[in-house]
């Protein structure tokens, strides 16, 4: 054989190598993303943070495959906290402090075309299929029927709260908006399942098309009111909370489930992660202690929330990181781990941990902030101060927190640098 036709073989044998295996240079497909958002659930809810009063095998396997976060926080009510999440900025910048009355009919509603960008306009943009479901309670679909889009979300499964002048039940004898319609297939049912089955349906569509995704899960569970959910009729139990919060951890389950089955679970991102403080006046029990107080108090009960990430391959399974995540950071860590450029001109208050997760530097974050009823607190992991005021909270032995008169003299300075930032946040 000459050199000519030695080398035209080897080109062939590598051409032929390379169809088979794929170009080894390709560039990775992009993640899936799947946002599992709790509504009501602070962090000692799940035994994986030491809780003890509720079941939550699923959740806490989900911790034991992944990273857990010790120090999450948001707002202590979910309308302020759930537009950190969708605009990565401070309650203070956004100026929702309080929960938009939906439910009552307003047709007020957040401007998702001019005066907001969200973290699910720039993955929809950047070729993701993304859906949400659930609470939606940022404008009366009834008044605003194209919110859901406007927000970024190509599809959706959401609890239109509010129709014909009446505000409707999301549990029992649900009323769904599916995409611009409202569901009359589903009155017997049981709405967290029904979002169930529709995110399993998104996740099946995405793959079957071979497109990335990003579904944010607003699940209903375990919001006010106590219900029976399936398992308490089925057993002949009382409707609890704790009743709740195993439901909603068997959804979680099921949900894992499918990532699981579909073959994709090395290359989808799951976050789970509460909007705020438990809803309960009883004090909860965990290793560390009782966690008094809950939703709506601007405290550690109140702000203080579950957030795990699994990816496995890439996440370390079974690691705790001690970093403080801020709600608002959530955007800018969707769109980095998404390979999203945000513009450098964005005005965005998160700042990004998707390094964090894939061993990377701990988050530069400093303090954490909460808000509601025009109230801002900061949180540096020892002390929490409220702007515009004296309120000093020591946090130093939580969940134990307790008011103090005056800062200590070892504490001083973080206290006025605090104090300084909730200044400056709050212009």
């Amino acid at each position: 054989m000459n050199v000519f036709a030695h080398a035209f073989c080897i080109a062939l044998a590598v051409l032929v190598t390379l169809s088979c295996t794929g170009n080894t240079n390709a560039s990775p497909p992009p993640p899936n993303i799947l946002l599992l958002l709790a509504d009501d659930l602070g962090y000692e809810a799940l035994g994986c943070y030491g809780g003890k009063d509720f079941n939550t095998p699923h959740l806490d396997r989900l911790a034991a495959q992944g990273m857990r976060f010790s120090r999450a926080y948001t707002s202590p009510v979910c309308t302020p906290s759930r537009m950190s999440l969708y605009t990565g900025r401070y309650v203070s910048r956004h100026g929702y402090f309080d929960v938009l009355p939906v439910h009552q009919g307003t047709k007020k509603a957040v401007d998702f075309r001019r005066r907001w960008t969200t973290s699910p306009q720039r993955l929809r943009n950047a070729g993701y299929l993304t859906s949400v479901t659930g609470k939606w309670q940022l404008a009366a679909l009834e008044f605003h029927p194209e919110h859901c889009r406007d927000a970024g979300f190509k599809s959706w499964c959401v609890w239109q709260i509010w129709r014909q002048g009446a505000k409707t039940t999301r549990y029992w004898n649900p009323c769904f908006n599916h995409d611009g319609r409202v569901r009359e297939d589903i009155a017997d049912r049981f709405g967290p399942d029904v979002l169930a089955d529709y995110v399993i349906d998104q996740m099946r569509t995405a793959v079957q098309a071979k497109r990335p995704f990003y579904i944010h899960h607003n699940m209903l569970l375990p919001h006010w009111p106590i219900i029976e959910t399936p398992d308490d009729k089925a057993g002949g139990t009382q409707a609890s909370l704790g009743g709740m919060v195993a439901y909603m951890d068997k959804i979680c389950g099921r949900i894992l489930d499918e990532v699981d089955r579909l073959g994709i679970a090395e290359n989808t991102i799951v976050i789970f992660m509460g909007d705020n403080g438990t809803d309960s006046k009883t004090p909860r029990s965990t290793v560390a202690g009782n966690v008094h107080g809950g939703k709506t108090d601007l405290n550690d009960a109140g702000t203080h929330v579950p957030l795990i990430v699994r990816q496995p391959g890439k996440i370390e399974a079974g690691a705790v990181a001690d970093d403080l995540i801020d709600m608002a950071d959530l955007f800018p860590t969707l769109c980095e781990l998404a390979g999203v450029e945000v513009p450098a001109d964005s005005t965005l208050d998160g700042v990004s941990f998707a390094s964090r997760l894939h061993r990377g530097q701990p988050s530069p974050r400093r303090w954490v902030t909460s808000g509601i009823r025009g109230t801002v607190s900061l949180f540096d992991g020892q002390w929490r101060v409220t702007a515009g005021s004296q309120r000093i909270l020591d946090a130093r032995d939580l969940p134990r927190e307790t008011n103090v008169e005056t800062a200590p003299s070892d504490a001083a300075d973080p206290i006025s640098r605090l104090r300084a930032a909730a200044a400056s946040i709050s212009k």
